[in-house]
């Protein structure tokens, strides 16, 4: 592709060199540079992208996308905007064709539920007889087959690679998890949006270390999804939902349970390993079995049910596809062949460790147990969670999660902070594989074990080294010996 033709539509500042250079990659990593490759400079939170164009053009780079005045040789064409971040979603998009115009596309954004609401989506989507992708926290599909990513929301050029892979696989629609920091970061711009979903929002991903410095910059982000997509499904139970509905600069439709709402539930009956309602939408009225348990799940099922809905999804389809919903580590059973019970789930803030005992709490005969830590870098998350585990629990296991940067020890300390606010139990193991050997071991008859802060990840990061670790994994193998 001719490079006048990838940064038309762009606000050139200045350009230098020959325009009609041929394109024949992207990259804005400079080892991946190469003849025939337009390097575009991102200007990063660790390291600037400028700094290794001498790189780029030693591996055959003759064009560059830059938003700084750059020093380069002769026979190097420079063009120059005010965003290369921008820029780099606006080239993609159209160096891959613009893929994300050939099937529907699903976009779903807030603090909690995303993971789950994707998954329940990509259930109905495919229960209709759709070959359906998904991009988002645990991994990506393109129907049946696993691709895995390093973010929630891939980078720009490879997320756009990403659609086109998706678009020649022949898929109909596609649902994503889109993430704050993809919508600030320009990872998602040019993305042509079907249907945008917010879930609702909660103090995470804040402080001076974060992106965002504020609630106010949170929800600005997370509002950019709806000046980006034809129609908008927003949780009008939560408070910044209601905001969203004025401010959002698309059609929109609502959901929720205590508000009047488009697609509102009714008749919630929560059970041990489903939950059981009545919808109510602006064309019938349904009942629905979601094969999650929990309130939590009723407003992600809604948001499911109203997304798939405006797609024009049968409701014969939307009932097939939620009743035996499964999400990896989101409220996940391991079977332990014991008379006691161990969850996992990804919970790892305050909100979500909340819902997740609260909804457990529900069909527990014994003891609640519950077993987690915080991750390092997070710090204004660990008192919270210390408080709402101490006061729901009948026990807790305080223990470390991805400590990374930070001592583990640290980190329990403050959690610990939390707990003692509480009459809460609980003792400190700082291993993890230790904390979990205890709760099993100490379980009784009748008792809920609940895992909680990785749920699907496979590994845990410490300041020095990354390890193999899955929850999961561990509770089968102390369970088998």
């Amino acid at each position: 592709m001719i490079l006048k033709e990838l940064v038309s539509g762009l606000e050139i500042e200045s350009s230098k060199g020959d325009l009609n250079i041929e394109i024949h990659d992207i990259a804005y990593d400079s080892r991946k540079a190469k003849n025939g490759s337009l390097f575009v400079c991102i200007e990063g939170f660790t390291t600037d992208g400028h700094k290794y164009i001498p790189s780029a053009i030693n591996n055959g780079t003759k064009a560059l996308l830059v938003q700084k005045d750059v020093e380069v040789p002769e026979d190097v064409t420079v063009v120059k905007i005010k965003d290369t971040r921008y820029g780099l979603a606006h080239v993609s998009h159209l160096f891959f064709g613009k893929p994300s115009e050939k099937f529907s596309l699903i976009g779903v954004t807030g603090t909690k539920g995303k993971t789950s609401t994707t998954f329940m989506i990509k259930a109905i989507l495919e229960a209709a007889g759709q070959k359906t992708g998904l991009i988002g926290t645990i991994h990506n599909m393109i129907g049946d087959e696993v691709l895995y990513g390093e973010r929630t929301t891939p980078e720009s050029h490879d997320l756009q690679s990403l659609f086109a892979q998706m678009r020649d696989k022949g898929v109909s629609s596609v649902v994503m998890e889109v993430s704050s920091h993809g919508l600030e970061l320009h990872r998602v711009s040019c993305s042509q949006y079907d249907i945008g979903v917010f879930t609702n929002l909660y103090f995470d991903h804040i402080g001076e270390n974060e992106l965002h410095h504020s609630m106010e910059d949170y929800y600005k982000a997370k509002a950019k999804l709806f000046s980006m997509c034809r129609k908008g499904l927003v949780n009008i139970d939560s408070s910044y939902g209601k905001r969203l509905v004025d401010d959002a600069g698309c059609e929109v439709y609502t959901y929720g349970i205590e508000s009047n709402a488009d697609f509102r539930a009714t008749d919630i009956k929560s059970g041990t390993e489903s939950v059981e309602f009545t919808v109510k939408t602006p064309w019938s009225s349904d009942f629905i079995k979601v094969g999650i348990p929990g309130k939590f799940n009723v407003y992600n099922a809604l948001a499911a049910i109203g997304a798939c809905c405006l797609l024009n999804v049968p409701m014969n389809a939307i009932k097939r596809g939620l009743a035996d919903i499964k999400v990896p580590g989101r409220l996940e059973v391991v079977e332990t062949g014991r008379d006691f019970t161990v969850i996992v789930d990804y919970a790892h803030n305050a909100a979500s460790l909340e819902n997740l005992l609260t909804t457990v709490r529900e069909f527990t005969p014994g003891r609640l147990v519950c077993v987690f830590g915080c991750g390092g870098n997070r710090a204004g998350r660990r008192i919270p969670m210390g408080e709402i585990s101490g006061r729901m629990a009948d026990f807790t296991v305080i223990t470390s999660d991805n400590p990374r940067t930070e001592d583990p020890e640290d980190i329990i300390k403050e959690i610990e902070e939390g707990i003692r606010r509480t009459n809460g139990e609980y003792i400190k193991i700082i291993d993890r594989y230790e904390g979990i050997r205890y709760a099993l071991d100490n379980a009784r008859s009748g008792d809920v074990i609940v895992i909680a802060g990785k749920g699907h990840e496979t590994y845990q990061q410490f300041k020095d080294k990354t390890i193999h670790f899955d929850d999961r994994e561990v509770v089968r193998e102390i369970l088998k010996r």
